[in-house]
C-alpha cells in the first residue's frame, strides 16, 4: 500500500484501473440524451442535399441585378415560387426571378438571391432595390458531407449532437452502458432524512450528493444504504452489492478506532493507496475488493464531494471513453484571499463570475463540514502546497460543472 501521495500520483493510479470495456446498447434518439456514443458516426446524406437559399427573397441571375439601388431599382418578372420542400421545376432566364423561402432549393439558372426586405412586389413583377448576393446561397454539403465522420466514439450526446445525429440520418444510436456505481454509507451516527435525529446524529447527505454526482458524470448510481461501524456488517453489505463497476464508500477511511472500511479492505481486499496530500479529502482510499475498484471517500460532506469530483468522476470518464476532459482549469483574479496549507494541495470553494474578466471570491467558511459551500459555490480554487493567494492575484480555478 502506498500512502501520502500527491494529487497527481493518486489520480494516475485511479485512472490505471479504468481498463474495462463497457458493453454497448442501442437506443432510439429520444432516449440517447446524456449518453456516450460507442461508435464513430459518418453522415448518411449531404446537407443541404443541393444548393438552397439561406434567406427569404427572390432567386435570380446576379448579372441582371448589379445596377439595382433605391434610386434605380431593377424590375424582374416573377415566374413562380419555391417554398422549402417544393422545388421550382423550371429554369430562371434573363430578367426573371423565382420567389424562394429559407431552405428552398435554388432554381436552375439562378445564381444569387436578393433579400425580400430589399424588394417590392408589383403584381407579376418585383422591384429590386439592391443587387442579389451569391453568398446567400448555401452550397450542397455546406453543413454535412455524405460519408464524413462528424461524431466520434466517446462523444457525450448533448442536445446539439443529438440533432446532428438526426440530421445525418440516424434514428438509433449505439451508446456505452452506464457504469453501475454503488454508494455505501457507514457510521453509527448517520441517519436517513425523515427519521428522528438522535443526539450527535447527522442526516445522510453524502449518499444523495454522490447520487447526483454519479448521474451527472454518466453513471448509474446504486444506493446500498447505510451500515454501522462494524467490520462484519460492512463486509456483508459489500458482498451483497451485485455487479458494479465502481464502489463508493462514504466515511470509515480515516485513522479512528471506528473507521472500519479501511481495515476491512486491508484484510479482505487490496489497498492501492491511502491518504493524499490534499485538503480537503486527505484520507482518501483507493482499493480493490474481489476485482471491484473501491473509492473510499472521507465522511465530511465537502471532502466526499471534492474527492469524488477529482477522482471518481475522472474514473467514470475514462471508463466511458469520453472525448471531453472530466474538468477544466481556468485562470481568474481573486476578489478575496485564499489560504493554502503546508505540504498539501488545497481546493477552496469559490464563486466564479465574469466582471470585466473572470473573477472568483470565497464562499466563506471553508470547513470540510460546511456543505453550503458546495451547494452555492461553483468552482474549486486550486492552491499549490505552501501557497496563499492574496486579493487581486491570479489563481487557478476548476469550474464545478454540476452547479448551476
Amino acid at each position: 500500500m502506498r500512502t501520502n501521495l500527491s494529487v497527481e500520483e493518486a489520480l494516475s493510479l485511479v485512472l490505471e484501473e479504468a481498463r474495462g470495456e463497457l458493453s454497448v446498447e442501442e437506443l432510439p434518439l429520444k432516449e440517447a440524451y446524456g449518453r456516450v456514443l460507442a461508435e464513430d458516426l459518418a453522415s448518411k446524406v449531404d446537407h443541404p442535399d443541393q444548393d438552397d437559399t439561406a434567406i427569404d427573397g427572390y432567386a435570380c441571375r446576379e448579372e441582371d441585378t448589379r445596377s439595382a439601388s433605391p434610386e434605380t431599382p431593377v424590375r424582374l418578372r416573377v415566374i413562380g415560387e419555391a417554398p422549402a420542400g417544393r422545388p421550382f421545376p423550371g429554369e430562371v432566364g434573363p430578367g426573371e426571378a423565382v420567389a424562394v423561402y429559407t431552405g428552398a432549393p435554388i432554381p436552375k439558372g439562378a445564381d444569387a438571391v436578393v433579400r425580400v426586405e430589399d424588394t417590392r412586389r408589383e403584381g407579376e413583377h418585383v422591384l429590386l432595390f439592391a443587387p442579389a448576393n451569391p453568398k446567400d446561397i448555401r452550397p450542397k454539403g455546406d453543413d454535412l458531407k455524405k460519408g464524413e465522420v462528424y461524431l466520434k466514439r466517446g462523444d457525450l450526446l448533448t442536445p446539439g449532437r443529438l440533432g446532428l445525429a438526426a440530421a445525418m440520418g440516424y434514428p438509433r444510436l449505439k451508446v456505452f452502458r452506464r457504469p453501475r456505481v454503488g454508494i455505501l454509507s457507514t457510521g453509527d451516527e448517520v441517519v436517513e432524512p425523515g427519521e428522528p435525529l438522535p443526539f450527535g446524529g447527522v442526516y445522510n447527505s453524502n449518499a444523495y450528493s454522490l447520487w447526483g454526482m454519479v448521474l451527472e458524470a454518466g453513471g448509474e448510481p446504486v444506493l446500498l444504504g447505510k451500515v454501522p461501524d462494524d467490520p462484519e456488517a460492512v463486509l456483508a453489505r459489500l458482498g451483497e452489492a451485485g455487479p458494479l463497476d465502481l464502489l463508493l464508500t462514504s466515511g470509515g477511511v480515516s485513522m479512528g478506532a471506528y473507521d472500519v472500511v479501511r481495515r476491512v479492505l486491508e484484510r479482505h481486499g487490496e489497498v492501492i493507496f491511502w491518504k493524499v496530500k490534499q485538503q480537503p479529502g486527505g484520507p482518501l482510499l483507493w482499493a480493490r475488493l474481489r476485482g471491484l475498484p473501491v473509492l473510499g471517500l472521507p465522511g465530511n460532506p465537502v471532502s466526499s464531494m471534492v474527492t469524488f469530483f477529482l477522482y471518481g468522476r475522472a474514473f467514470l470518464f475514462r471508463l466511458l471513453k469520453r472525448t471531453d476532459p472530466p474538468y477544466r482549469s481556468l485562470k481568474a483574479r481573486a476578489l478575496t484571499p485564499f489560504k493554502g496549507a503546508k505540504g498539501k494541495k488545497v481546493f477552496r470553494r469559490g464563486v466564479l463570475s465574469f466582471e470585466e474578466g473572470l473573477v472568483v471570491r470565497s464562499t466563506g467558511n471553508q470547513s470540510s463540514g460546511v456543505l453550503r459551500s458546495m451547494a452555492f459555490g461553483n468552482a474549486l480554487v486550486v492552491l499549490p502546497p505552501d501557497q496563499d493567494v492574496r486579493e487581486g492575484e491570479v489563481v487557478e480555478v476548476i469550474p464545478l460543472t454540476f452547479v448551476l
